[in-house]
């Protein structure tokens, strides 16, 4: 996500601004975000204000939300719970971990071991209430999404679904799901006294999971989760009339987190090895390797291969990137520091194996399933660009924004390909409101389109209009983290005018609207400590999935697209944005040995 460096705002972090209808400075902001893709875009004339103040409706635009809850409410319906689509490879995005330096099943389970201990560790101050409050620019940041990761899940329902949060109940669980060769179990991670087990017990409890799940040839209930929604709401209707199947179902939503214990997959070159994994932790790699070994509604699942390969995909309703990515650099740095202790031996009771009755219908749902679960593996297109040639280092020596660096060289990747600027979504948080998810960026501007263009032509002032360009998108990084962007503001509005049952707005009809939403490049930062990458798929079926974690010295990036569309393909636009960030700094020193 975009966080603005360094500038401070006179807003309130508690409160939020009214969502007033088109104001002045928004329909201008509305005109600059939309009008390059889409072609000079929005009608001219005042027609966007006063589409927006349509007759008796004032009352609905001037409505003030004290808080961001009722939309904070709307964007998890509208974003993620009415969205019908799988979660898998569409909504959930995945984390690569470096590779481990384990090839057998014991460096397997004692990694595993050490990661259950770290999260626990991690949920101690969740429990205690001693997590410490997150800044921006001076400002204090809403941490409730840190409370919605554990013990939650997902429900699939036959229009919409819902998600449940467990740890906010009477009784908090105390039990993770363990799954292997597609076996799922329960593992009690406290001793009758409150403590955590320890790394030693823990190692102990999955080495009694391991070799009670060797039979290869169990059926993927877990594998019904990637559905579409609508089918996956049907089938769990269905799977869970039986009681011993209802029970089951239950303990693994009810749990804290998921560990999926992954078999080994096909090996790859070095160089293709982070594509693999990303596939890997966005589904699985397919019906016969390990699709079937998660349970996708689960919000928290981190992945452990036999092979040294680790990860986690997440729900994402509930939660942003930033709090996932939080608590991996905690448990990348606990494991670090965590030396296997020798417990004493209190023997500890097996870990229970949760019981599915395959009924012959249920049979029909997982071969479904599986059909499409492959169908899904062999449409998406991932590659991972480890860019080594310079990480955030070079933009900050020039001052520019790193985050609004790699944007241009986004925005000129594209351009290059395609010969035309496109819709460009990229997240921005709202922390800094209570309750706030994020709003849009929108990365193409005048400036950025004047910049990409004049890459073509070395006769160009080109450094100015980067830095102009660079500029611009940190200006709206700004506007959109202070609540000013444009889009939260508009399905604020539409959802009132659905709510108040009054007329929608005509800029919802516009064609020109529909064009700004489809956003062929959905785009965002995730940083962190820890050498990994954030990945999701592409959020249009003609567009990419990009995700990026500048580090000093060299930037993840991690590209996604879908092998149906002839247009796409991950691996050239990969090129395509190396050779942007190589040009982009070669402008940057070329002028800077020049005025030497």
């Amino acid at each position: 996500e975009a966080v603005s460096p360094g500038q401070t705002s006179n807003t309130d972090p508690r409160e939020v601004p009214a969502i007033s209808g088109c104001s002045g400075a928004h329909c201008q902001r509305r005109r600059a975000g939309t009008h390059p893709a889409a072609g000079g875009g929005v009608p001219q004339g005042r027609r966007g204000g006063e589409a927006a103040k349509r007759p008796g409706a004032t009352g609905t635009q001037d409505r003030q939300l004290g808080k961001y809850e009722g939309l904070s409410e709307w964007w998890m319906q509208s974003a993620y719970l009415d969205c019908r689509m799988p979660v898998a490879v569409y909504t959930s995005p995945g984390v690569v971990l470096p590779r481990m330096h384990f090839q057998d099943r014991q460096g397997q389970i004692r990694f595993a071991a050490k990661l259950i201990a770290g999260v626990l560790d991690f949920k101690k101050l969740i429990d205690t209430d001693t997590l410490p409050i997150e800044y921006l620019s001076g400002k204090p940041l809403c941490m409730d999404q840190y409370y919605q990761i554990l013990s939650s899940c997902r429900i699939p329902g036959p229009k919409r679904d819902t998600v449940v949060n467990h740890a906010i109940g009477i009784t908090a669980p105390t039990h993770i799901t363990v799954v292997h060769n597609f076996q799922f179990f329960v593992l009690d991670v406290y001793n009758s006294d409150g403590t955590p087990l320890t790394v030693d017990q823990l190692y102990m409890q999955l080495e009694k999971i391991w070799n009670s799940s060797l039979q290869t040839n169990k059926e993927p209930i877990g594998i019904l989760t990637s559905q579409h929604r609508n089918t996956w709401g049907k089938a769990y209707n269905n799977l869970i009339k039986d009681k011993t199947n209802k029970e089951s179902v239950r303990a693994i939503q009810k749990s804290i987190f998921t560990v999926c214990l992954d078999a080994p997959m096909p090996r790859v070159s070095d160089e293709m090895y982070p594509s693999r994994v990303a596939a890997q932790m966005l589904h699985g790699g397919g019906a016969r390797w390990n699709s079937g070994n998660r349970w996708f509604d689960k919000t928290l699942q981190f992945i452990v291969g036999e092979d040294g390969t680790c990860g986690l995909v997440y729900e994402h309703a509930p939660a942003e990137g930033p709090p996932i990515v939080f608590l991996i650099d905690y448990v990348v740095k606990y494991i670090r520091r965590t030396e296997m202790v020798r417990s004493p031996m209190v023997p500890l009771a097996m870990p229970q194996k949760l019981r599915f009755n395959i009924l012959p219908e249920v049979k029909r749902d997982i071969e479904n399933a599986k059909q499409n679960m492959n169908i899904m593996v062999h449409d998406l297109d991932v590659k991972v660009l480890m860019f080594s040639h310079f990480g955030k280092n070079v933009p900050k020596q020039h001052k520019l924004s790193p985050d609004a660096f790699v944007q241009m060289a986004l925005q000129l990747a594209y351009f290059r390909m395609y010969n035309i600027c496109c819709a460009t979504y990229e997240s921005a948080s709202l922390r800094m409101f209570k309750y706030g998810r994020t709003d849009a960026v929108r990365s193409t501007t005048l400036d950025s389109l004047t910049f990409v263009k004049a890459m073509q032509d070395p006769n160009t002032e080109r450094l100015a209009l980067l830095q102009k360009a660079v500029q611009t998108h940190k200006e709206k990084t700004y506007n959109a983290i202070h609540g000013q962007a444009i889009d939260r503001h508009f399905l604020g509005l539409k959802m009132l005018s659905i709510e108040d049952l009054t007329s929608m707005p005509e800029i919802f009809m516009d064609t020109s609207f529909a064009v700004a939403h489809h956003y062929n490049l959905s785009t965002s930062q995730v940083g962190s400590k820890t050498d990994c990458v954030m990945c999701f798929g592409p959020m249009v079926p003609d567009g990419y999935g990009v995700c990026y974690n500048p580090m000093d010295e060299h930037i993840n990036i991690a590209i996604t697209a879908f092998n149906s569309c002839e247009e796409t393909n991950a691996a050239k636009f990969a090129r395509a944005v190396k050779d942007a960030l190589l040009d982009m700094r070669a402008l940057l020193e070329d002028t800077a040995t020049a005025k030497q």
